[in-house]
């Protein structure tokens, strides 16, 4: 393997309730080094954004946790992480598909989205101590060979993209390389050159979209993210307001 850190120490479960979970219960019982990977085949309560779930087909898809311990990063950079776990989730899908041929794009926070449909999902848990990151879980779900969805119309895989079957240990290897890339930038505090890749890769960016908030749908144009994370919108009066991931959903 080509990476320093990240990956060198893997810990597989054949099956687990949720990856982040039993890599949080690692950092807390035998203080795991920093890039160790939890991953397993099949993930039965495995956790999203908002509270809600994350259903993967066993043995079809590349689930894992990912162990930081970014002490050098302050709380109110914490958003950071998600913009450059979104960053080597793009990079992954860039090395697999042709994205002359697929629209491949970062949903704020952190969604991956090819031609406007999920193909990976990113939950990150901090511990935060002393207004500095204590250590960091990345759950990172990507949808590689699973072909069916059910009722999620707007999910999408590798294979529903390209017809073809992925191994998912290579996958897993890209993802690797491109999160270690990214998080030495991050730790060199790359933060202009970590900013302006996201903004350019965002979905809707400076376009109008429709939103909820409240059981409201509202439309409003896509201006960025603020330095806290948050969701800068032009409201349709001119106005420019933030919102929170738990303040409003995007309606696509």
């Amino acid at each position: 393997m080509s990476t320093l850190f990240i990956g060198q120490n893997k810990v597989f479960l054949p099956e687990t309730y949720s990856t982040n979970s039993y890599a949080i219960e690692l950092l807390k019982n035998v203080n795991a080094i920093e890039g160790t990977v939890v991953f397993t085949h099949k993930q039965t309560q495995g956790k999203g954004q908002r509270g809600n779930s994350w259903m993967a087909e066993p043995q079809r898809n590349t689930t894992l946790s990912l162990i930081l311990k970014p002490s050098f990063l302050n709380s109110k950079n914490a958003f950071y992480l998600s913009k450059i776990t979104a960053l080597a989730l793009y990079d992954v899908l860039t090395e697999i598909l042709n994205d002359s041929q697929f629209d491949i794009k970062i949903k704020w926070p952190n969604d991956i989205l090819v031609n406007s449909k999920k193909i990976a999902g990113v939950l990150i848990e901090n511990s935060i101590l002393n207004e500095a990151v204590q250590w960091s879980v990345i759950g990172i779900g990507i949808n590689v060979n699973q072909s069916y969805f059910g009722s999620l119309t707007l999910a999408t895989s590798l294979n529903l993209l390209t017809g073809k079957e992925y191994n998912l240990d290579t996958v897993m290897e890209f993802l690797f390389k491109h999160y270690e890339k990214w998080y030495l930038r991050l730790k060199k505090s790359d933060l202009n050159l970590i900013d302006e890749a996201y903004k350019k890769l965002l979905f809707k960016l400076n376009e109008f979209s429709e939103f909820e908030q409240n059981n409201i749908r509202f439309k409003a144009k896509v201006l960025g993210v603020d330095e806290n994370g948050l969701l800068v919108l032009e409201m349709e009066n001119k106005t420019q307001k933030t919102f929170d991931i738990k303040d409003v959903q995007f309606i696509y």
